[in-house]
């Protein structure tokens, strides 16, 4: 049996089928969870923007107007969810080292990329992008992130992030560059 569309579950969840609705959940909770990790640099903030974001949608689900893609205005739920919580809390994030630690012995691999040190680098490397990307001001970030870590068009972004494509091309335009010149300095120190 085929999977029905969002659009059939938007429709069955406003008629009060809970299942539907928990089927859409099912069905963006990753995805919705990981972009906004990377968009606000915590796990722990994205898995509670995510959460409220599924609170409100559900809330206010008769309102979806079904023009738009649900996911996009999931996303858009959810970012608002997050930078409301910002303003709350008025507190920056910092990433946190999600390394993880193995315990157990293993047999020794002759690869360049299973040496420790190489991992130690590579994640540091990562860090660094991480912790450079969250200085980056939001309204550039979000479709940046929406374009090179969910893989989003340029026309998906506009969606999301409710903003003409030709402004998405540029606002990832000035991220890549910024990001790029926060990069090179910290490399230069």
């Amino acid at each position: 049996m085929d999977s029905p569309d969002d659009k059939e579950l938007v429709k069955q969840s406003v008629a009060g089928d809970l299942q539907a609705f928990e089927r859409l959940v099912h069905r963006y909770q990753d995805r919705l969870t990981h972009s906004l990790e990377h968009a606000l640099g915590s796990r722990e903030d994205a898995l509670d923007a995510a959460q409220q974001a599924f609170i409100s949608a559900w809330r206010n689900l008769s309102g979806f107007r079904m023009d738009s893609a649900f996911y996009s205005w999931l996303y858009r739920i959810a970012m608002n969810a997050a930078i409301s919580a910002r303003r709350r809390q008025r507190i920056s994030t910092t990433p946190i080292d999600r390394s993880d630690d193995g315990a157990g012995f293993q047999a020794e691999d002759q690869r360049p990329d299973a040496d420790p040190a190489y991992q130690l680098q590579a994640e540091e490397r990562v860090q660094l992008v991480r912790s450079e990307l969250l200085k980056v001001p939001e309204e550039f970030r979000q479709p940046l992130v929406l374009k090179e870590i969910d893989g989003m068009s340029y026309e998906q972004i506009a969606d999301v992030l409710g903003i003409p494509v030709g402004t998405v091309r540029s606002r990832i335009f000035r991220a890549r560059k910024e990001l790029i010149e926060r990069l090179q300095r910290r490399t230069e120190q």
